[in-house]
């Protein structure tokens, strides 16, 4: 322990210093008022042996300072009590040092200005005075060596000094060696305090770690000791063991102690595996260790962990077993909830797809074993993401445990179903050598699916899409089998849903088109390929241009002219749309300009669009960029949008709205049509889909009863309709007299380029000159 450490000038590396620190201070706050009042008195005897020799002016004055130092040191002292319980600053440790740095210099002052005019009685007398207080420093305050250091060093000095002057130097030679023993002693003394505060601490820490194993021991009612005689009963139970039973010690002394822990279980044919184990150890006078027995207590299934030695006399005669047991039960019971929930899905206690792959694996080792055939039908829910929206994830759970519930009654011998994740299912079919097997399945689990479902009296229709695949011809891997059945999956859901595909090998060519096709459309808008095309709407009596409704269209040097159809759904399943549709409305609105003010420009928006958070801000950014007037655009959005996240669709389109820009309904009547939407928005036009228009033109009157009550509907909310897919003269005129406000179709105008569109007014302009 260096001295740098003891006085507080180095913090070594090793140990809890600072702790170390707070005690020090710690115990000099306990003994302030002490030194106070010895300081005091000592001062009083030296005023009292000065009085009528130094001037009691100047005695009053040291006096009133020593008491000012002293109750400021008594402050500070105090404020350290608690140093042993939070650390000490080196501003704490210099305002400590304050005080007997003062007491020093005020102990100075009669020895050099006092003490000349005094007699040789007075000047011995206060020197004797401040040698007291000096040893006394070392003596009590050595705790803090660096204050007791101080004071001495201060007032020795002075005496030195003094004596210097006149010359005693044999009484000086005595001050150095005083001061050198104090010096010493105060640094051994510190010493000695800092390592019986260590060995305390050392000590403490000792008795809190046994104390803390004692009271665990104590507390720990898991373990316990048992001993059985050599006719294998009880003996010596201890109370642990007995508590272990759930009896007295009393009433299990002397019993059988494989007939106490097997329970009803003890008439020899129902002991479980693990009970026949230990009989067998017992039986054999074998050592075990860490056996797992299953026991049943008071009828109670219990799990304990058994350890015993045979015991043997100084003759080896067998006096039976001695060993150590705990009840394991809560942490078995947590390994099976693990390997449980490891394999089994917790919301509908169907097997997940670990157990589902372990199961195809084993289908495909038993199919090429025996040459024959397994299948794994991949299940996907129709329309659930919109109850799932709509209706919260809580209705959704629910609406899944009742789908796991039908799959469950469906499933027959050497067929095992599970959940894979979301609201996608599987089956696998271990044989499936007759493949009709397939078929039969996958339209059983379409038709339950797709019966109406009762949840929290929500009545709820989802329906289910099937894609299966054969092992091992369809793979022959576990992997390579349920992707195929993703990609028939996938060909089914692309169908409309509702439908079952087995797997074929053009799907794989499928697939990697549309990998191919989306890796281009990635770039598509840096390499400049996408371009608008716009179809001309007329006014149904004058047949005049309202408006053009842009197209995207994209020429890839790579895959050709690639139609919409194929393109906008990857664009849209990859989230490119939001970038894609962005560029179509910036240029849009740009073309627009160039046309006559009342033309306007429609701008279809998918859903993904709609839900961006900036779709507003790209809105408003493209009419301030362009300066197109709002009211001279027009958002086309289909009534899919609602199934998504209704509330948010609304509000971006009430937003769209608010700006000035009229918001079109296309394809009404073909999806999920609610007149809820229409009553919720105020739309600026609806567009009648063209399907009503083919069905109208050959008189169909299911065709001819929804066109008319749309624009009866349109006409009563101030809204305009629009005619689509308007391809002969005899159609142009029908529409014209169901009271279609606009029409849009081949008989007006293809799509056409921007140049060609231009054209049109151009060619207007020179009839009418």
């Amino acid at each position: 322990m260096s001295v740098g450490a003891i006085l507080g000038l180095t913090v070594p590396v090793s140990g809890d210093w600072s702790r170390l620190r707070g005690l020090q201070y710690s115990a000099v706050a306990q003994l302030s008022y002490r030194r106070m009042a010895g300081h005091l008195v000592m001062a009083a005897f030296a005023i009292a042996i000065l009085f009528g020799s130094v001037s009691p002016v100047w005695l009053g004055l040291w006096g009133l300072a020593h008491v000012a130092v002293q109750v400021r040191g008594v402050s500070v002292d105090r404020s350290l009590a608690d140093a042993d319980r939070r650390r000490i600053s080196k501003k704490d440790m210099l305002r400590h040092t304050l005080t007997p740095a003062l007491s020093g210099l005020l102990w100075s002052v009669p020895l050099v200005a006092f003490l000349p005019g005094t007699s040789a009685a007075q000047a011995a007398v206060v020197g004797t005075i401040v040698a007291i207080l000096a040893i006394g420093s070392v003596l009590f305050y050595c705790a803090v060596p660096v204050g007791v250091l101080s004071f001495v060093s201060i007032v020795g000095l002075t005496v030195l000094v003094a004596l210097a002057v006149h010359e005693q130097w044999a009484l000086a030679l005595a001050v150095v060696v005083f001061l050198g023993v104090a010096l010493a002693g105060t640094i051994k003394g510190s010493r000695a305090f800092l390592k019986a505060r260590i060995s305390e601490i050392s000590m403490a820490e000792k008795e809190a770690v046994v104390s803390l194993l004692l009271r665990e021991f104590e507390e720990n009612e898991a373990d316990w000791l048992w001993e059985v005689g050599p006719t294998r009963r009880i003996r010596g139970a201890s109370p642990r063991f007995a508590y272990a039973l759930s009896s007295r010690k009393a009433d299990v002394e002397g019993k059988p102690f494989l007939e106490v822990i097997a329970g009803k279980g003890w008439d020899g044919s129902r002991l479980s595996p693990s009970l026949h184990e230990l009989a067998d150890k017992l039986q054999n006078r074998q050592n075990f260790s860490n056996l797992m027995v299953e026991v049943s207590i008071k009828g109670q299934r219990r799990w304990w962990e058994l350890s015993g030695t045979p015991m043997l006399d100084e003759r080896g005669k067998f006096l039976g077993f001695r060993g150590v047991g705990s009840d394991v039960t809560a942490q078995r019971e947590s390994s099976e909830k693990i390997a449980y929930l490891a394999r089994f899905d917790t919301l509908t206690s169907l097997p997940n797809r670990l157990q589902l792959t372990e199961a195809a694996g084993t289908a495909l080792q038993y199919a090429n074993q025996w040459r024959t055939h397994c299948a794994f039908l991949m299940i996907d829910l129709d329309r659930f993401k919109s109850v799932n929206d709509s209706l919260g994830h809580q209705i959704g759970d629910r609406l899944l445990a009742q789908v796991s519930a039908r799959l469950k009654a469906l499933i027959g011998e050497n067929q095992l179903c599970g959940r894979l994740g979301g609201d996608e299912f599987a089956v696998v079919i271990r044989d499936a050598t007759d493949h009709r097997v397939i078929d039969k399945v996958a339209q059983m689990v379409i038709e339950s699916l797709s019966e109406p479902y009762v949840v929290d009296n929500h009545t709820l229709y989802v329906g289910a899409s099937v894609g299966s695949a054969i092992g091992p011809r369809d793979g022959k891997t576990v992997e390579e089998l349920m992707r195929n059945a993703d990609l028939a999956l996938y060909r089914a859901k692309d169908g409309g849903g509702g439908r079952h595909c087995q797997f074929e090998p053009i799907l794989h060519a499928s697939a990697e088109e549309r990998r191919k096709l989306e890796l281009s459309l990635r770039g598509a808008l840096e390499r400049d390929e996408l371009e608008l095309q716009f179809q001309p709407v007329v006014d149904a009596k004058s047949e005049e241009i309202v408006s053009f409704e842009a197209l995207v269209r994209w020429h890839s040097p790579e895959h050709g002219f690639v139609s919409p159809a194929k393109f906008i759904p990857v664009a849209e399943d990859t989230r490119l749309i939001v970038p894609i549709g962005r560029w179509v409305l910036r240029k849009a609105c740009e073309e627009a300009l160039a046309w006559p003010e009342h033309i306007k420009v429609n701008v279809n928006v998918s859903p993904e669009q709609l839900l961006d958070p900036d779709f507003t801000d790209d809105v408003v950014r493209s009419l301030s960029e362009t300066g197109l007037h709002p009211q001279r655009l027009e958002i086309e959005v289909t009534e899919s949008i609602f199934l998504r996240d209704a509330s948010v669709a609304r509000s971006a389109l009430e937003q769209v709205m608010a700006l000035g820009c009229g918001v079109a309904l296309d394809d009404f009547g073909t999806g999920y049509s609610s007149l809820g939407y229409i009553r919720k928005l105020r739309f600026s036009t609806i567009k009648v889909d063209r399907t009503f228009v083919k069905g109208a033109e050959q008189q169909s009157a299911e065709s001819l009863a929804i066109i008319r009550a749309v624009v009866a509907m349109a006409q009563s909310l101030d809204m305009t309709t629009t005619a689509e897919g308007v391809e002969t003269i005899e159609e142009a005129e029908l529409i014209r007299a169901l009271g279609c406000d606009k029409i849009q179709g081949y008989y007006f105008g293809r799509p056409m380029s921007a140049s060609d569109a231009l054209k049109l007014f151009s060619r207007v302009d020179r009839q009418i000159a």
